[in-house]
């Protein structure tokens, strides 16, 4: 049986932002942003109806890293100190994992996605040395194919009832990437200039 190697989580700080490993201390700010109905069902999950759920997402987000992924991390807005959203790189395999996210509808529209994201991007390419990274987003979910064309991921398809939701609803996915050599050969055109700094935990 192979033994299953924890994945480095450094804290990441960008211009505005906190990244750091989700807490059980994030329940209630978690729950404030779970229970909208704007929110779970874009993600393919149903909105939490007791902050219980929340709780238990927390223990299943840290557990992860047991199981061999990389972990969620809290988004955090620095100047109130205030858990926002999740941003992570899940499905992880060795050379390839998935970027997936969340954010407080009280706080869309700032840009705080695309500046946690770019941080994740550059994790997951300098950290985990990943080969691919895929971006997903269910059809209807404007907001998120803005946030892919904004980081710049390259479109590959949709992949037609890919995903059953939590009302056992088939979804079309359509599915983006980046590369390593994506990002070394310096295409994507916001890496100059974006500042990230690293704390290792």
């Amino acid at each position: 049986m192979s033994k299953i190697v924890k994945l480095p989580q450094p804290t990441l700080y960008t211009k505005r932002l906190l990244l750091r490993p989700i807490t059980r201390d994030d329940a209630n700010d978690l729950f404030e942003y779970a229970v909208d109905e704007r929110v779970g069902p874009n993600a393919g999950w149903k909105p939490h109806s007791s902050i219980d759920e929340s709780h238990k997402f927390i223990e299943y987000s840290i557990k992860k890293k047991e199981y061999g992924q990389p972990g969620v991390y809290a988004i955090v807005l620095q100047k109130e100190n205030k858990m926002i959203g999740t941003i992570e790189v899940h499905s992880y395999h060795g050379h390839k994992g998935e970027i997936g996210y969340v954010l407080n509808p009280k706080y869309w529209g700032n840009g705080y996605i695309p500046e946690a994201a770019k941080a994740i991007i550059i994790y997951a390419f300098e950290v985990l040395k990943l080969k691919r990274l895929q971006n997903g987003y269910f059809l209807f979910n404007d907001r998120s194919k803005r946030v892919s064309e904004k980081l710049e991921f390259i479109f590959e398809g949709i992949l037609r009832k890919k995903y059953m939701n939590f009302n056992n609803e088939p979804l079309d996915e359509a599915i983006l990437s980046l590369t390593d050599d994506d990002y070394y050969s310096k295409k994507l055109s916001w890496l100059e200039g974006f500042i990230i700094d690293y704390k290792a935990n």
